[in-house]
């Protein structure tokens, strides 16, 4: 499918914690639903392979926000990264100040979490309960996120997992054992934890492109203004 040329792009400037982190705001046209993404311990909201999967998602009609949950300062700690609860913290915070802008504020919600990011999208999807409608998982650390979070999940969650990972596929299967809502594993055959093989992170772009897609489609409500951002 081709990208959509229409998808505009902002930096969103985020309060939270007596400091401000910034994402990377797009949306197409007519989006039918918004994906915030939590990226791993490293990486940020520049990420190539985020950021891919972000193109293949606006051209499924998905709007993206890509954040960075620490500031650049935080993330010279290296403990901040595999701080779950704050990472948890700064997604909740980024989800609420979408629901607050009039462009996003009708759009169904999903997020998209990478290695630690995904424990942080499942605490706070655990948190906010139906204002999540779906959840991916892209080479997880789904049971960072603890077992009372798992178990209070309610949005159905995609847990994608490289063929060639088989440490990260036996934590997602045994996370995937607590998750009490709806839920599926699928391995990307020959793909190792970054899914840096040829096709493999295309494949894992349309997977979750095609699977919040139809999860999102018929939540969407009336919107209060005209889609897109204007430039």
């Amino acid at each position: 499918m081709a990208m959509n040329p229409a998808a505009a792009e902002r930096l969103a400037c985020i309060p939270v914690d007596q400091v401000h982190i910034e994402g990377a705001l797009a949306l197409p046209a007519d989006p039918i639903g918004i994906v915030l993404f939590a990226h791993g311990s490293g990486s940020s909201r520049h990420s190539p392979r985020n950021n891919h999967v972000a193109r293949v998602l606006h051209a499924h009609q998905l709007g993206t926000l890509l954040l960075d949950l620490l500031t650049p300062e935080e993330d010279l700690d290296y403990s901040q990264r595999f701080d779950i609860a704050l990472l948890a913290r700064r997604l909740l915070a980024a989800t609420r100040w979408l629901q607050a802008q009039q462009q996003t504020a009708a759009l169904p919600l999903a997020y998209f979490g990478a290695s630690t990011g995904a424990a942080a999208a499942l605490q706070a999807a655990a948190a906010l309960g139906p204002d999540i409608r779906a959840l991916v998982s892209r080479g997880g650390r789904p049971d960072l996120a603890g077992p009372d979070a798992l178990a209070r999940v309610q949005c159905p969650t995609l847990l994608i997992v490289g063929g060639n990972d088989p440490e990260v596929l036996e934590l997602n299967r045994q996370a995937a054992a607590q998750l009490r809502g709806p839920h599926q594993l699928d391995l990307i055959p020959g793909a190792s934890h970054l899914f840096e093989e040829a096709g493999a992170l295309e494949s894992v772009a349309q997977l979750a492109a095609g699977w919040l897609q139809e999860q999102l489609r018929d939540t969407l409500q009336p919107a209060p203004g005209p889609g897109g951002i204007s430039s």
